[in-house]
């Protein structure tokens, strides 16, 4: 998603109408937790959504991948955080309800505010940092543009068999080249992974980074406007069309040595009347990530209440991340529709509408 911004900034005056159709901003003029408006030249942030519908028009999405970037473009670097959907967090303009945090979509639309800008405020509110842009793509954006690219190549650490679209599919261990929606189920696929969503986020990082090194070389026209038509249709941002180059050109001047993951440390649990798996993330560990991002983004450091951090970070006593720890049984369901283990709220609270698609990423 991060690099479809990338590719928009080529040619971009030549594809107006398709990129202008793209363009959706947030809506608020600025992040409350900036106390101005900042450019693409100064530290800023990118929230990347990727949604489990396959059709533009189904307004029912839920967040199946979240990813935050934060730019630095002084530093020339870039610190990326993958967030589980299943992740336990109060949400946004929900009158302090917890839930999975794919739900902020759903809460968003019941609210009025819209769900993109909820989903963009409750992350916020779970690292108090500032999220100035969004990107969100769909299944069959997805698709689309890894097509346009040739597909991906993907090195499948063990096989596993998944039903997506109601077809079986079927991946060896080894080096695999992916047409778009064989790429779609690799970076999907979760119950069969013994590393759970930690092995999924690390597929999820691996195809992103193959596609942006095809991006970013690309000099065939005809490709890069096969590209935008995938972009015009099943993509939105927030980053305005005349600042679409800017980007491109700070994300070329970032060495790849310098673009960090964050790995976010917790515990997959179903310890609740219903059994439902939730992804546990401590407060101690809100704050070692918040630290990590604010820093990046040359902020003051913060508590998660927003006042002003004394003492020693918790990103300093542990600067060398790792791997989340697995709670037993499986963490999770794939099917986005819901169900036992799937992405229903906790106990008490309402369950956010099926979006209609069955059989995606079991």
């Amino acid at each position: 998603m991060l690099a479809v911004f990338i590719v928009s900034g080529f040619l971009f005056w030549q594809v107006w109408d398709t990129l202008a159709g793209s363009y959706d901003p947030l809506n608020r003029e600025k992040s409350k937790k900036r106390e101005e408006k900042v450019t693409l030249e100064d530290p800023f942030t990118v929230l990347l959504i990727g949604t489990d519908v396959k059709k533009a028009s189904n307004e029912n999405w839920r967040p199946d991948v979240l990813m935050v970037a934060a730019v630095n473009p002084k530093k020339k670097s870039i610190k990326m955080i993958s967030i589980p959907r299943d992740t336990y967090t109060e949400i946004a303009n929900a009158n302090g309800a917890k839930n999975k945090i794919n739900s902020s979509a759903y809460y968003g639309k019941k609210a009025g505010v819209g769900p993109v800008t909820n989903t963009v405020e409750t992350v916020e509110e779970l690292f108090n940092i500032p999220i100035d842009h969004y990107a969100k793509i769909n299944f069959s954006g997805f698709i689309e543009i890894v097509d346009a690219l040739g597909g991906v190549e993907v090195n499948s650490k063990f096989p596993f068999t998944m039903r997506l679209f109601n077809k079986m599919q079927h991946y060896e261990k080894g080096t695999l080249q992916l047409d778009g929606e064989r790429a779609l189920g690799y970076v999907r696929m979760r119950k069969q992974d013994p590393r759970g969503d930690l092995g999924r986020n690390e597929r999820q990082r691996e195809v992103l980074q193959e596609l942006v090194g095809k991006m970013v070389s690309i000099k065939s026209v005809t490709k890069i406007d096969d590209i935008l038509k995938s972009v015009g249709d099943n993509v939105t941002y927030s980053i305005k069309l005349n600042e679409l180059p800017a980007l491109q050109s700070t994300y070329r001047e970032i060495p790849k040595d310098h673009i960090d993951t964050i790995q976010l440390q917790g515990q997959n649990s179903n310890d609740n009347p219903k059994g439902i798996w939730y992804y546990h993330i401590t407060d101690q560990e809100r704050l070692r990530v918040s630290h990590i991002l604010q820093k990046q983004l040359d902020l003051p450091l913060e508590t998660l209440e927003g006042e002003e951090f004394q003492g020693t970070s918790p990103a300093e006593e542990n600067s060398e991340s790792s791997d989340q720890q697995e709670g037993p049984g499986t963490p999770g369901e794939e099917n986005p529709s819901g169900g036992a283990n799937g992405t229903q709220p906790d106990q008490g609270q309402e369950t956010p509408p099926s979006n209609g698609i069955n059989n995606v990423g079991q």
